[in-house]
């Protein structure tokens, strides 16, 4: 696995996580900005060929 992917695997994941205690705390914009966040990484990922799993 390359550095690329394990890169965008990591800010997916940790994306992910802080997406939960975003909305688990009630934060509604740093939800909203976590959730573009994640858009991104995914279309970043999709563009250059990294499968992702969620």
């Amino acid at each position: 696995m390359g550095e690329f992917t394990t890169t965008i695997e990591h800010r997916l994941d940790q994306a992910y996580r802080n997406l939960q205690e975003a909305e688990s705390s009630g934060d509604d914009y740093l939800a909203d900005t976590l959730t573009a966040e994640i858009e991104d990484l995914r279309r970043l990922a999709t563009d250059n060929g990294v499968p992702i799993q969620r």
